[in-house]
């Protein structure tokens, strides 16, 4: 069995990239609510801080999709190869 590239892809970028948009979100309307966790990405993503402000939730999450898209398309393709 063989995984689509493509929606491994979509499925990891939304995935990933909403995983990171909550936490972000909440910790903006909370500020001490998923901060280690956040720390953590910032410490990943070059010009991302968490700072709990909207651009730094738009900042992180854009990073996520990307970083999501990477991940799933690398892993997809690494599983075809192996499964053959």
């Amino acid at each position: 069995m063989k995984l689509s590239i493509k929606s491994l892809t979509v499925t990891m970028a939304l995935f990933w990239g909403g995983a990171v948009f909550f936490v972000a979100f909440f910790n903006y309307l909370s500020p001490s609510y998923g901060k280690a966790f956040l720390d953590m990405v910032s410490s990943i993503y070059p010009g991302y801080k968490s700072v709990g402000s909207l651009g730094s939730v738009v900042v992180g999450t854009l990073y996520a999709l990307l970083d999501g898209a990477v991940g799933g398309a690398i892993f997809a393709w690494l599983y075809n190869t192996f499964a053959r």
